[in-house]
Parts: structure tokens; sequence; C-alpha cells
């Protein structure tokens, strides 16, 4: 350890950067809602893939966690070519998972333990199964039935070449030629992500009247709200002009807007370096959103909600989804995108409240989910390097002991901050990214269509270990697991934390009594001045200032002494001997 800091001022002063709601603030605006990926949480029936009868066996846990909602990754009848996220049946249980009558009795076993459920929607695209898909490839060019979906005639003498250069998210071409009835080639069907995924047509009313009637459908079943797949992506430009940098979800970003190869300089979109990608974050999406806002809020109560899933930069872009006749949250990406720096976190957090308190919305803040390298291993790795789309065995390794020491105290500052939170399933156990997993057993499509240049998204979707001695580590009553789990996540699992002093699970339980109790979701957010260099360091407060809570965490060499009168309630690992802060920890005082 460095020099310590053993000066404190004797007068420390704030600057406010975010009101507090009143008390009687809707549910939404500081749930902290936990997401479940199906596949991966419980296995009730042995066959190594996770269903909600597992779910709700389970529930009682995530009573006891504090969490006041669950948000349930796609469950729908699906081909699985991406994990449920090419949909075949919107209103219908794929019987790996089980069947409605699982679905009704999860959200009725989950309302009675007080506890609200969140459903996928994924409107940008439907399996290649579906039905209407089906008609489609069977339906003339023109047709009704080819209309819902963007189908183009190709370019070239014989139409053989895409009708733009777009590519697909998970790798290659973002276009698929189809065959007629007769054996010759067809049009050409968009999928910006797997080609068993084609891409909805949103300038059809039909499409937009068929989603309006699956929110009525899950509404109608009890659902608490809908967490939109690519909220961002529904609507391309019109004529879809060529595109000429590369394609990632992030691909909204000014960024991400790079210029073209010099070889290839007709395929830069015709805005040029600096404008927003053709196929994301088009204005259209907004009415998309407007009009589903007006299903829900038609609903009997209580209140239901709309969380998007939108990559989209900058932040004040981001919180036009979530004025207040559209969503009602938007996942704060920067927020997990941001490298374990003081400067940043501070400025992530503090731009992050001028954006959505501008549009009157909260912060809806997260650091892991099924997409994304878990943030116990990711911040045990090389700060100054993007954030990896998966880590494989012969790749750079974390270090697990730094990882999971950063993510207990990204963790606190999280949930110290007003506004409402996601957590993924697992981490409240310091669940790390598996690293090892084989490569014969990966499923993600971005592998296999990258020719396994991307690793891809297998390694945080390891299903969870509950009982480190039992058959899959408790996931389920057999030995194997639909992916399999390191002999490493026994000593994570949730036999081996329970009661546990000090452990992360422990951890997780208290900080969600305490955040609940003393409504932190609800408060003020003051940036105090011991957030200086290497600290983050902020006040939440009550409206009428009753409890002064000091949220900080030290990203620096030397530990940090605190504001006299301070009284630590909660830290994410131990003080010094003489109660500083060290490095990488975190603690919540009251003051």
């Amino acid at each position: 350890m460095g020099h310590v800091t053993l000066t404190t001022p004797d007068a420390l002063s704030e600057t406010t950067l975010h009101p507090a709601d009143p008390t009687d603030a809707p549910w939404w605006r500081d749930a902290v809602i936990y997401q479940i990926y199906p596949r991966s949480w419980a296995d009730s029936d042995g066959d190594g893939i996770g269903d909600l009868p597992g779910i709700t066996a389970r529930l009682p846990y995530l009573r006891d966690l504090g969490v006041d909602a669950i948000w349930l990754s796609p469950f729908y009848v699906s081909p699985m070519h991406d994990a449920g996220y090419d949909v075949a049946d919107y209103r219908n249980i794929d019987p790996v998972f089980g069947s409605l009558d699982d679905a009704d009795a999860l959200i009725a076993g989950a309302h009675d333990l007080g506890i609200r459920v969140i459903v996928d929607l994924v409107p940008n695209h439907s399996s290649s199964e579906h039905e209407w898909f089906k008609a489609a490839l069977a339906a003339e060019p023109g047709s009704a039935e080819r209309g819902r979906y963007i189908f183009r005639d190709g370019k070239g003498e014989h139409g053989e070449e895409p009708p733009n250069n777009w590519p697909s998210v998970f790798g290659g071409e973002g276009w698929t030629r189809v065959t007629n009835a007769d054996g010759t080639p067809g049009q050409w069907y968009l999928h910006i992500f797997d080609t068993t995924q084609p891409d909805y047509d949103w300038t059809n009313p039909e499409v937009g009247d068929e989603f309006a009637s699956i929110l009525e459908f899950w509404c109608g079943r009890g659902v608490d709200g809908f967490r939109v797949d690519v909220a961002h992506g529904l609507v391309k430009e019109e004529g879809l002009p060529d595109w000429g940098a590369p394609l990632t979800m992030l691909d909204s970003s000014e960024e991400a807007a790079l210029p073209p190869e010099e070889d290839e300089p007709a395929r830069i979109h015709e805005a040029g370096p600096g404008s927003r990608p053709p196929m994301w974050d088009q204005e259209g999406v907004h009415e998309i959103y407007r009009r589903w806002r007006k299903v829900l809020d038609e609903q009997p109560s209580p209140e239901r909600i709309l969380c998007a899933e939108a990559w989209v930069k900058p932040g004040d872009r981001l919180a036009r989804y979530v004025r207040p006749d559209e969503m009602h949250q938007a996942f704060n990406f920067d927020f997990l995108d941001t490298h374990w720096r003081a400067e940043n976190l501070r400025a992530v957090i503090e731009r992050s409240y001028a954006d959505n308190d501008a549009v009157g919305a909260p912060t809806t803040w997260v650091l892991s989910n099924h997409d994304v390298v878990r943030h116990a291993s990711r911040l045990g790795l090389d700060q100054s390097l993007p954030r990896p789309n998966g880590i494989a065995a012969d790749q750079a390794q974390p270090d697990a002991e730094l990882g999971l020491r950063r993510a207990r105290a990204a963790t606190m500052l999280m949930l110290g901050l007003p506004g409402s939170a996601y957590l993924y399933q697992g981490e409240e156990l310091g669940l790390p990214e598996s690293t090892d997993l084989p490569h014969e057993f990966r499923q993600d499509p971005t592998f296999h269509r990258t020719e396994g240049k991307e690793i891809g998204r297998d390694g945080c979707r390891i299903p969870i270990p509950w009982v480190k001695d039992a058959p899959s580590h408790g996931f389920g009553p057999g030995d194997a697991s639909w992916l399999p789990q390191p002999e490493s996540y026994g000593a994570y699992a949730v036999d081996q934390q329970a009661g546990v002093a000090g452990s992360t699970l422990e951890l997780y339980r208290s900080m969600l009594t305490a955040r609940r109790a003393g409504r932190l979701g609800l408060g003020s957010a003051s940036r105090h001045d011991l957030s200086d260099r290497d600290v983050v360091a902020f006040v939440n407060a009550t409206e009428d200032d009753s409890r002064r809570t000091l949220v900080l965490v030290n990203l620096g060499a030397d530990a940090v002494a605190l504001p006299d009168g301070a009284t630590v309630t909660h830290q994410s690992g131990e003080l010094t001997a003489e109660g500083l802060v060290p490095t990488d920890v975190a603690i919540w005082a009251t003051i």
C-alpha cells in the first residue's frame, strides 16, 4: 500500500447532481430487478436445461435476497438458434421450459412473495420458423406476407449481390437469398443478427398491430412489464443506404462511425463519418414506443413498465427513449462499459443524471447481463483495453481476486446511487466468467459465424451453482448441464455462502435490505468533496434530509480517511486498522 492519507478537511461541501424523488414515487423508479436466464438458473426435471418450474421452486431465494422484481430472458417457443431470442410463437412457452400453466404459476408465485415479473420482448426480428416468415417464403415478391419482413431484390445483372452492404452483428453478411418454388434464386431478406432471425418491417401496420396484441396478451396473464430487446433497431433508414463502418450493437455512437477503407469508398454511408448507422436509433422507433406506452397505461393496475435495451450514445439520445410518453427505463450501458478509473466513473454518473433528469426519468444502473463478460472477471482485466466479447482459455486471463474485489466495490457504488438497478443472476455469488469452456460446447452464433474469431457470450451463461457437492452443483437432479460448469464454480455455490459473514451473497443481501429500508433509490445525489482524483464519493439523502449516506469507493493506491463523524454501515472489503478505506474498497456511511 502506498502513502496513507490521514488528514480530512474540516468542512466538506457538496454539489447537488440529482434531486430526490418523493417517497410515493412509482415502484419502478427505484426497483432492483434480477435477471434470470431461464436455461441456466434451475433445472427441475434433470434434462440439463433450466425451466419455469425450477424458477418457481427457487423464488423464496429471491425474496430473501431482497429484489423487487425479476426479468426473465425469453421462454417462448423457439428453435433456439440464439438461445430463445429467435421467437417462433410469442404467445406460448417452449416445451423445454414448460407450459403456459407453468408461466401462470411462476407469475402467481412471484406475486405472492411480493416480486414483480418482467418478461423479454423481441420485436426487431422473429425466428425463421415463425408462421409469418414461413408464409413469406411461400409467397411471391410484393405479397402481403413478404411485406411483414424486409425482402428486397438483389443487385447485379441477376440479383446475385445483396441489396446493400450491411453486415450481421454476429458476423458475415446481413442478407440471405431465398430460393423460389421453381428452384431459381429469389429475393434477399435482412437479418441484422443470425440468418434464422429475419428482421420485421416496422413500416408495415400489421407488425405494429401484432405487437400491441402481444403486449395485451401478456398483461392479461399478469406480467408487470417488458424488457425490449434491441430497442434501438426496429426502424431502418429509408432506402437502406450502404454503411461503411464495422457493425456492432454499439454502432449508434459517433465513436463507432469509422471512415471507409481506402479501397472501398463507395461503402460509406452518404452522411459520412460521424453519422448514425442507418439500422440503429432511427427517429421512427419513438412512435412505436409511444403506442406501446398507451397500451400499457390502459391496462388495469398495477402500473406496468417498458425497459429499453438500447445501445445508444450519447446519453442525451438514450434519454429520448425514456421521455414521459415513451419507456420507463433504459439500461445505462455507458456505466457498464466504464473502465475502473475514478474520473471515468464520476463523469458517467454525473452525465447520466443530467441526461435523465432532463426528461424526468430515473437512471437505470447495470453492471452485468447475459451479453457481456461478468463484471467480476471484466474488472480483473487490463483496464486500458476495450471490453472483450468473451474470454477463451488461450487469451489473457482475468485476475480473479482483483476482479471480485473490484466487482464488490462497483456493486456497492451502484446500489448506493439513486435510481433503479438490474442484477444478473449469479453476480450475487461473485460468479466469474467461465473462461475455459471447450470450444466444442459453445453455442453462441457469434462464435460460429465468425469462425471463432469472436468468442461470444457462452461464458457468462453457465448454469448457476446452488450446492457444491450435488450433481451439476445443484442446478438440477442430473449430472449434466447444457453448458458444462467449471469445477471452480462449486466454491461459489449458494450453500457455501449463505449465512457466511463477509461472503458476496451476504453482502448483497445486506445491501439490498439497507437500500430498501433507507429508500436509497429515491434519494438525491450530491458530489462530495472527497470525490477527487482517485476517489468517487457521493451523498445520497432523503427528500427531507433525514437520512444522509456517504457512498464512496477508493480506486487509488493510498487509503482514504472518512469525514469526521462518518459511521460506516457497509463495506465491500476490510478497512485498515485505522478505519481507512483501502484500494478497491467501497463503503456506505451515515454522515
